[in-house]
C-alpha cells in the first residue's frame, strides 16, 4: 500500500492519487493534522509482543506493516484540540503529538519519496548542496551567507553592485505560514545598503547576478532528470525570479542537458539522501550550466502540464517500486 502524506488541498497530491488509481495501485491519503483531534496513534511492547505501532484515522485503521511507499508530500503539523487553550500547554502537547508522529514514520521501512523527515531538512541546507554541487563539478555562482554586514558590504563592492539576495532556508514560510509570506529572489540596491547593519539579526544569502539566457528546472525522479526551459527573460516580472510566474508570457519547453550536468544532477540527489529533488540552475548566453540550488520537495505539476513531459508517471513508477531505498546518514 501506497501512502500519499499530504494536506487537504494539495492539487500534486491529486494528479498522483489519480495516476495511482489508474494502475489499479492500492494506496491511501492520510493528513497528519487530524492527529490527535481526529486520528490516535498508539505504540505498544510486552515481553511477549514485539514492539509496534497503530494508527487510526478518520478511514478507519491502518495496517502498517502492509505499506510499502510513502509519498511526503506537504503534511500539516499535528492540530491540537481547542480544549487546550492554555499556551504553555499547547506548546508541550504540540510537541508530544509531535514526537509520537515522528517515532511512527521513523519505523516503517519502507521507501521514502523524496526521503523521511530528518533527511529532507539536511538536504535543505544550503551550504551542504553547494559543497556537494561543487564536488560534483557543477558551476556555481559567487556566493555569500551571513549575518555579518561587513562581509556583505565587502560582497556588493567586488561585484559591483550587481548581486541578488535571498532566503537561505524555508524558515520565514514554515515559521509564519499563518501570514502566508513569501520572500522571491531580489536584486540589492544601494537602499540595501544604508540599510546592511540589519543582517546582523538573522543570515542572508546573497549570490552575484548571474545573466540569463534561460532558467532551468530539473526535476530528478529516481534516476531520470525531467529538464524544462523557462524563458524568464521575456516577461518582466519574472526577470529575477520565476516564481513570480506569469506563465502567460513567459515560454515552457522541454531541454536536453549536457550529459555531465545530467549526470551530476542525478548524482546530487542521491548524495543528498533523496530519490526526488527540483534543482534551479541558469543557463548564460555563453552556454554555461550554472547551479543555483535544490528544493527536495519542490513543485512540478506545472512543468508537466506547460511541457508535457511524464513527471507523475515517473513519480509512481518510483513509489511503485520494491528497490530497497538508499538513506543518507544524518
Amino acid at each position: 500500500m501506497i501512502i500519499i502524506l499530504t494536506q487537504p488541498q494539495d492539487v500534486h497530491a491529486d494528479g498522483i492519487y489519480e495516476r495511482l488509481q489508474q494502475r489499479g495501485l492500492e494506496h491511501l491519503r492520510i493528513d497528519s493534522a487530524d492527529f490527535p483531534t481526529r486520528a490516535t496513534v498508539s505504540f505498544k511492547c510486552s515481553v511477549t509482543r514485539r514492539p509496534s505501532f497503530s494508527l487510526r484515522t478518520p478511514a478507519g485503521d491502518i495496517d502498517l506493516d502492509r505499506i510499502s511507499a510513502v509519498w511526503l508530500r506537504r503534511p500539516l503539523p499535528p492540530f491540537l484540540h481547542e480544549e487546550t487553550t492554555h499556551p504553555d500547554c499547547r506548546a508541550y502537547a504540540q510537541e508530544e503529538c509531535a514526537n509520537l508522529l515522528d517515532s511512527l514514520w521513523d519505523a516503517l521501512p519502507c521507501r521514502w519519496v523524496p526521503a523521511p523527515y530528518p533527511v529532507i531538512r539536511r538536504a535543505a541546507r544550503q551550504p551542504l548542496q553547494f559543497k556537494l554541487a561543487s564536488a560534483l563539478g557543477l558551476e556555481l555562482p559567487p556566493t555569500l551567507i551571513t549575518n555579518d554586514p561587513e562581509e556583505f558590504l565587502e560582497f556588493y563592492a567586488r561585484h559591483d553592485g550587481n548581486i541578488v539576495s535571498k532566503l537561505p532556508s524555508p524558515a520565514l514560510t514554515h515559521t509564519l505560514k499563518h501570514l502566508e509570506l513569501a520572500r522571491y529572489t531580489q536584486q540589492v540596491t544601494r537602499r540595501d545598503v544604508v540599510h546592511a547593519d540589519s543582517i546582523r539579526y538573522a543570515p542572508v544569502t546573497f549570490q552575484a547576478y548571474v545573466p540569463k539566457r534561460v532558467e532551468l528546472r530539473i526535476t530528478v525522479v529516481g534516476e531520470q532528470a525531467f529538464a524544462a526551459e523557462i524563458h524568464s527573460q521575456k516577461a518582466n516580472r519574472t526577470r529575477i525570479d520565476w516564481r513570480r510566474y506569469d506563465n502567460q508570457h513567459t515560454p515552457h519547453y522541454p531541454h536536453t542537458l549536457p550529459d555531465k550536468v545530467r549526470r551530476g544532477c542525478v548524482e546530487l540527489v542521491r548524495q543528498l539522501g533523496l530519490c526526488y529533488g527540483a534543482i534551479d540552475m541558469v543557463l548564460t548566453p555563453d552556454g554555461r550550466y550554472v547551479f543555483l540550488e535544490i528544493n527536495p520537495n519542490g513543485q512540478f505539476l506545472w512543468i508537466e502540464q506547460l511541457t508535457g513531459m511524464p513527471i507523475r508517471d515517473a513519480i509512481c513508477d518510483l513509489l511503485a517500486s520494491s528497490r530497497a531505498p538508499e538513506q543518507a546518514a544524518v
